[in-house]
């Protein structure tokens, strides 16, 4: 239960001021719910003003305080602006322009022969200097406007700067102070603020210091929230699974393991033995053989009677892993099932009752296979395809169907970069599928100019007509208004118009049955092209597609790029990718392709992609992994990290982790931070 003494930070946003219904919605758009959420709504950046004596020394185009004597009042016919004509003190004139609004409002905020002083950006419009909308008006005493750094929110439709400023004011002034959770050496060590003073210093200025602070905290409750599911996680008392490796001979594998399969079997192996359950990451780039992998992890716990399920994020990724595994697992006399959403009467009651009396060994299914009407006999082992895919609570319901809690494999397509993988996968152990089985051939990258077009359009003429299939994959779905943005529906429409039926459109506005029942044509080889948006990044397993087409592929991270690149080049034929790069590229954007016809080493991308990135596009996309965090920047995370990781840690080996009284503050930490349920639900993985 959350402590009385964070409950003002909790309470409800129309607790403050001038918040009403009207008011609710925009703020809730921006996720500022509670009085918490407008103090962790920190600023985008500062606008900073001078104070000038006067007109003459300042410039246009920079934001000013000055001085202004309204003089004359002057409006436009019709719509046209009204403009305040006011004098500075050596009697230079400026126009305060107004658009759009009451004049009765401007005339009082300016009343003629009254001097005020005036914020805002100095303009010019025609020989005249005007400053259009002034930021503040104030009346003018012994001092010019107090603030002169002036903080700039993310705003929604329906905000204003000076509204959500006025509430994120108030929110501050009722946040009770809080005891010290920061270790006292390392606190004095950086020089930084007390909490309550860094949240107030972080929305008055650029204070680097104030935004590390809270970017820490962040940062340590995470660490602190991934520890202590571990450590719960070694208490439990899961069931020890040995198999005799009798299934396993058995498998119909299409080429020997690599030495990286052994290895991650092994490390799995040796998991399953042991009475407390597994929590494992399995990261393995695109083609490496994970299935394989985690089929001989669920064939160890069928071995030892129990039964295993495998979890899938959509359905045609279930189906794919169930006729995958239903092949390689042929001879091996194991039952494996299917359990989908649109699995209905008779067959869904008899699969029901196969898990229910074990006559089903494994089952693979989407969120369908734990929801309540479904009960297994001993489910021992569970893996997690996608992982990052599923919430935190799906993965603990599917954790509560064992008897016992059941050995967990997360399994990610995605080379996560280091420092991520400890920020949202430090409670597990991991295993890293570095090697690529033998007979696949690389595939052939190449950056193709837009102007080209045409030529590769005719390309894919004659690659269709060889029987193959191919990808056109577009960064938007529709056409934006004042943008020369590739769409997927008028790419589809264009492509459609060449190439007949033969062309089907997938996207994530489609409704599923459309999309399913696209995709399972493509699948099935009935269509021939697929025009997709980035849904197809993951579980879309075709070998007859052999041609990928990325449109505006500078607009896409590496990590992105490489997962897409990897829908071909699933076969043992040739394979070919071609990076379709607009007119006009930034140096970060050529050197992402120049990087992409250089490597296709998932793990070098990842980090090359974090590298390139930098703070100001967090990841950009799911594909290295949503990251937890609302504070903590990306350079943030690589800078601090490590050192809260060492903090978390020395909290609970050195200083009695959550009792005395460092724990009592590291406490209130994890529940200000809401890593408290954390502490439950992430033991579902």
């Amino acid at each position: 239960m959350r402590p009385e003494r964070l409950n003002p930070l909790f309470v409800a946003a129309d607790s403050l001021k001038g918040v009403g219904p009207g008011l609710a919605r925009p703020l809730e758009k921006l996720g500022l719910t509670r009085v918490k959420d407008f103090a962790y709504h920190l600023p985008d950046r500062f606008v900073e003003r001078r104070a000038v004596a006067n007109l003459d020394e300042a410039s246009v185009g920079e934001n000013i305080v000055v001085a202004l004597t309204p003089a004359e009042y002057r409006s436009s016919a019709g719509r046209g602006p009204f403009r305040v004509l006011a004098t500075d003190s050596i009697g230079n004139v400026c126009s305060i322009t107004y658009f759009g609004r009451n004049t009765a409002w401007a005339k009082k905020q300016l009343p003629l022969g009254e001097p005020r002083w005036i914020a805002g950006r100095l303009d010019q419009y025609g020989q005249m200097l005007q400053i259009v909308h002034p930021d503040h008006v104030a009346e003018a005493g012994a001092a010019a406007l107090g603030q002169l750094v002036e903080p700039v929110y993310p705003l929604s439709e329906g905000l204003t700067q000076g509204r959500l400023a006025a509430l994120v004011e108030q929110a501050l002034a009722g946040i009770p102070a809080l005891p010290e959770w920061i270790e006292p050496g390392l606190l004095d060590k950086l020089q930084w603020p007390a909490w309550r003073d860094a949240l107030a210093l972080a929305h008055k200025g650029p204070h680097g210091a104030a935004r590390d602070r809270l970017a820490y905290d962040e940062l340590l409750a995470n660490s602190l929230a991934l520890m202590l599911v571990r450590q719960s996680n070694r208490k439990q008392s899961g069931t020890p699974l040995q198999g005799d490796g009798s299934r396993r001979a058995r498998l119909n594998l299409p080429f020997p393991l690599t030495g990286a399969q052994q290895r991650a079997i092994a490390e799995i192996e040796g998991d399953l033995a042991q009475s407390a359950p597994m929590l494992r990451l399995l990261q393995g780039d695109v083609g490496s053989g994970k299935t394989v992998v985690a089929l001989s992890a669920m064939l160890i716990a069928v071995e030892a009677g129990a039964q295993a399920a495998l979890l899938a994020p959509t359905e045609i990724l279930a189906r794919q892993h169930h006729e995958t595994l239903t092949r390689l697992a042929a001879g091996t006399g194991v039952e494996i099932a299917l359990l989908t959403g649109r699995d209905k009467g008779r067959a869904r009651e008899a699969i029901l009752m196969g898990l229910l009396d074990g006559s089903i060994d494994m089952v693979v299914g989407t969120h369908a296979i734990f929801q309540d009407t479904v009960t297994y006999r001993n489910l021992a082992m569970v893996v997690i395809d996608e992982q990052h895919r599923f919430g935190v609570g799906q993965r603990l319901m599917l954790a509560q169907k064992g008897r016992r809690a059941p050995h967990c494999l997360a399994m990610t397509a995605t080379p996560i970069p280091r420092t991520l993988t400890l920020a949202q996968y430090g409670e597990m152990d991991v295993s890293k599928l570095d090697e690529m089985p033998p007979g696949r051939q690389p595939i052939d990258t190449r950056v193709v100019a837009v102007e080209r077009q045409a030529d590769v359009i005719a390309a894919i003429g004659r690659h269709l007509e060889s029987g193959q299939q191919a990808y056109w994959v577009c960064p938007m779905v529709r056409e934006q208004e004042n943008e020369d943005l590739a769409a997927a529906e008028a790419r589809h429409a264009e492509l459609q118009a060449r190439f007949g039926d033969a062309v089907v459109l997938v996207h994530g506005q489609l409704r599923p049955e459309l999309k399913d029942a696209a995709m399972e044509r493509f699948a099935r080889g009935e269509a021939k092209l697929l025009v997709a948006t980035t849904v197809i990044e993951v579980g879309v397993d075709v070998p007859n597609a052999t041609l990928m087409v990325i449109e505006q592929a500078e607009r896409f991270g590496l990590a992105q790029l490489h997962q897409l690149r990897g829908r071909v080049g699933r076969g043992s034929g040739k394979s070919t990718c071609l990076l379709l790069r607009g007119p006009m590229l930034s140096e970060t954007a050529r050197q992402r392709l120049a990087l992409m016809r250089e490597t296709q080493d998932g793990f070098r991308l990842a980090e090359e992609d974090l590298a390139l990135r930098g703070g100001g596009e967090l990841l950009g996309t799911r594909q290295s992994g949503d990251t937890p965090f609302r504070v903590a920047s990306l350079e943030q995370i690589q800078k601090l990290l490590p050192l809260a990781h060492d903090d978390a840690r020395l909290l609970m080996d050195r200083d009695g982790g959550l009792t005395g009284e460092r724990g009592a503050a590291a406490r209130l930490l994890l529940y200000l931070f809401e890593r408290d349920w954390g502490v439950q639900l992430l033991r579902g993985g």
